[in-house]
């Protein structure tokens, strides 16, 4: 899958990019991602990505760099019809895991990241979707567009080490995850629940099966809809 970020900040995405999974992701050829500074398609000679509001009001980043950048891209991947171009804001939808599947499949993501008191509103105009990470305000859309690519990354078949194992991450079916346990097998008079050392692998999944269910009733009851059993068998 091919990724470009269109952001005032390209600094902030070193870390995320260039360490754990998603490193290893773009050294294998799994993700290409590349981060561009909208600033490199201004068409003044100081630069300016930024206005004043008309009517008042904050700093709003300016339409005629971003429909470049983003045209530019399209061209450049020669895929013109098939980037999806993404925009990070506090009124988009909601992110969820089914969002994070479905952006999977698709080639290539073009995400662009607000800043200040947000884009030119006819940005909009060339934009598939929008998406927000929750109900809260950031300082600019560029930590959601990590939060949205490391989801996605993960559906991604070759990505995570295990293939199944996105697939026994919480919300992948509508449930949360259920508990995990390593050595040792007591610690401070903790213990590891007896059913995961007997070996009895169709006990475990049962148990793994009644304990994200009763976990996910007492913590986000709001995710169960439908048959929750489907969702959790050994054979997904």
């Amino acid at each position: 899958m091919k990724i470009d970020v269109l952001t005032l900040f390209p600094k902030m995405f070193e870390g995320p990019l260039t360490e754990s999974m998603l490193k290893r992701a773009q050294k294998k050829k799994f993700l290409d991602i590349r981060v561009h500074n909208i600033r490199d398609f201004t068409i003044d000679r100081h630069r300016i990505t930024d206005d004043f509001s008309y009517g008042g009001g904050g700093m709003v980043l300016k339409p005629e760099p971003i429909f470049k950048s983003v045209e530019f891209l399209k061209k450049c991947s020669g895929r013109v019809h098939s980037a999806k171009v993404l925009l990070m804001t506090p009124d988009g939808k909601t992110f969820n895991q089914q969002m994070a599947k479905k952006l999977a499949k698709r080639k290539h993501l073009i995400f662009i990241c607000g800043h200040y008191e947000g884009v030119d509103e006819r940005v909009r105009k060339i934009v598939d979707e929008e998406i927000s990470i929750g109900d809260y305000v950031l300082t600019g859309g560029e930590l959601p567009a990590m939060v949205v690519i490391d989801a996605v990354a993960r559906m991604i078949k070759g990505v995570v080490g295990k293939q199944d194992a996105p697939k026994k991450d919480s919300f992948y079916k509508g449930l949360l995850d259920y508990p995990h346990y390593t050595r040792p097998r007591e610690f401070r008079d903790m213990k590891v629940p007896g059913v995961l050392l007997s070996g009895n692998h169709k006990k475990i999944q049962e148990w793994r099966v009644t304990i994200a269910l009763k976990r996910t009733k007492q913590r986000r009851p709001d995710l169960l809809k439908g048959d929750t059993n489907a969702r959790f068998s050994q054979r997904d």
